[in-house]
Order: C-alpha cells, then structure tokens, then sequence
C-alpha cells in the first residue's frame, strides 16, 4: 500500500473518530462510542503502515495538522462551533507548515 495513502487513511480515521468523540456523550451513547473504537484503531494502524516509509516527525506533524483543521471545520459545520480570526489565522499557519514540509523538506520521501 502507498504510504501516502495509508496516512490519508489514518488522518480520515483520526478525525471520524474525534468528530465521534463528541457525539457519544462521554460514552453514553453506543455507535458513536464504536464508531470513536473503530476510527480510533483504523487511525493508528494505518498511520504505522505510513511509518514503514515517512520519518516519525514528518508523518505525525502531517496527521495531527490536517486532524486538527479538519475537526475544527466539521466542528464549525457539524457542531455549529464557532472559529475566530486568530483560530484561523493558526490553522492557515498549520496548512502552510504541512505544505513547505511536503514541498520543501529532504526528510520527506516523494
């Protein structure tokens, strides 16, 4: 499997899950709090698989950005959270970083 997609895949997971997290209750609720298990597990198997490949640093620094702009954005859609301007000033400055990592950096294998 393509790392790139396997870490994809693990960041789909992560935000499934996290977006889930929510939506159990503090695990009250059953298929949110399985779904939360699931996404959880498919979010860590495949971000090992991506380690196979990319550096510890790299692929976590590209998993937990496009996690964190994502679930704000389903959170500002889904859960009708609010984002300021700071919020997103930081996370364009998130997108930037994942961006110059992937274009620029010698430690990303492309």
């Amino acid at each position: 499997m393509n790392h790139w997609i396997a870490l994809a895949i693990a960041i789909c997971g992560e935000v499934i899950a996290t977006t889930a997290l929510k939506a159990s209750n503090e695990f009250t609720r059953l298929v949110p709090s399985l779904i939360v298990i699931v996404g959880y597990g498919t979010a860590f198997y495949f971000m090992a698989i991506s380690m196979r490949v990319l550096p510890v640093g790299i692929m976590y620094a590209i998993w937990s950005g496009m996690g964190i702009v994502l679930v704000s954005v389903i959170g500002w859609l889904v859960y009708k959270q609010t984002l300021d301007l700071p919020s997103m000033i930081g996370m364009s400055m998130i997108i930037s970083g994942v961006i110059v990592i992937n274009l620029f950096s010698k430690s990303v294998g492309h």
